[in-house]
């Protein structure tokens, strides 16, 4: 049987366990794997053909590309989101699509924090004093050049509440947070929730876990900016289409917001000329997109990935997202 992983080294593999994946056995057959560590467009569909079983991360695999390749077994996304695939030819060509969930919640529930704390107590600007011997001049034991503002007592609207929002509100509230929820973006009445227009104006700290979805889509935008504190920050733990990202520059330009982070954009990896990329902007933190990545993060990813793969002998595969 013949297995393909399309973008491996967006797995960051060196420091994993790989050796349960490589032995593993689909109904009594041996696994023959080939590795690409990335692939471009143009290579996706000559990489896939002959292929049984194909894991993407990223890597789009369109109705034609199915249509092409009969012998398909299982299409495994390397992550939740499925947006890559095309759920639909796959389920009329009945090719289970599977994902992997809840692999990150940890990982990402810390990187949550980080930044939020890193905001909070001005770690960046105190680290630069430093570096550029500010405090080596102080007449004082200790450097106050930077205001540092506590958390605890403060109210957290978070928006997107699946496993990593249900998380950041047990952590926020162990910080001694106040958390507000916001109502389901879907529309779906749900007991105990905040309007978003309320969550905007009330929330100290606002943290974005939702999935890119029509409803999500440029959902933060200069309209939502003036709702809340000029006192607040935003984090963006979810996808970059979600914030209006010129409207955000802006916001932070004008001090409409106190500061943000985020670890997604809405082009990834962005190009040089990136509007949030300008040097000029203040109080703005972005990682590159890794708060999912922490190393038992993508262990437990692995793990899920041989999972699937000794499901697909059963009657029931594990994780599968478009058959019923």
């Amino acid at each position: 049987m013949k297995a393909c992983i399309l973008d491996y080294q967006s797995l960051c593999p060196e420091d994993l366990n790989m050796q349960d994946l490589w032995g593993q056995k689909v109904s009594g057959e041996s696994i023959e794997w080939c590795l690409h560590e990335s692939t471009p467009a143009a290579l996706t569909a000559q990489r896939i053909q002959g292929q049984h079983i194909i894991l993407s991360n990223k890597v789009v695999i369109d109705a034609e590309m199915l249509a092409d390749n009969p012998q398909l077994r299982c299409i495994i996304i390397l992550a939740t989101g499925t947006n890559n695939v095309d759920l639909n030819a796959a389920k009329a060509l009945n090719i289970p699509v599977c994902n992997i969930v809840g692999y990150s919640t940890e990982s990402v529930v810390q990187q949550t924090f980080a930044m939020m704390l890193a905001l909070k107590s001005q770690l960046i600007p105190f680290t630069q004093t430093v570096t550029q011997g500010d405090w080596c001049k102080s007449q004082f034991f200790g450097l106050h050049s930077h205001q540092i503002n506590e958390i605890s007592g403060t109210t957290l609207g978070i928006i997107g509440y699946g496993s990593i929002g249900k998380r950041v509100k047990i952590v926020a509230e162990a910080f001694g947070m106040n958390v507000l929820v916001a109502e389901s973006l879907s529309g779906v009445s749900s007991s105990g929730r905040t309007p978003l227009d309320s969550l905007y104006q009330c929330a100290d700290v606002i943290s974005i876990h939702s999935p890119l979805t029509p409803e999500s889509n440029n959902l933060v935008t200069q309209a939502s900016f003036r709702k809340m504190k000029p006192s607040a920050i935003l984090l963006n733990m979810g996808r970059g289409g979600i914030v209006n990202e010129q409207d955000l520059a802006a916001a932070l330009k004008n001090h409409t917001i106190s500061g943000a982070a985020t670890d997604v954009l809405s082009q990834e990896p962005p190009s040089p000329e990136h509007i949030l990329l300008d040097e000029t902007i203040p109080n703005l933190l972005i990682m590159p997109h890794t708060a999912w990545a922490s190393r038992q993060a993508r262990q437990q990813l692995l793990d899920q990935v041989v999972e699937i793969l000794q499901s697909l002998a059963t009657s029931s595969i594990k994780n599968c997202v478009n058959l019923n």
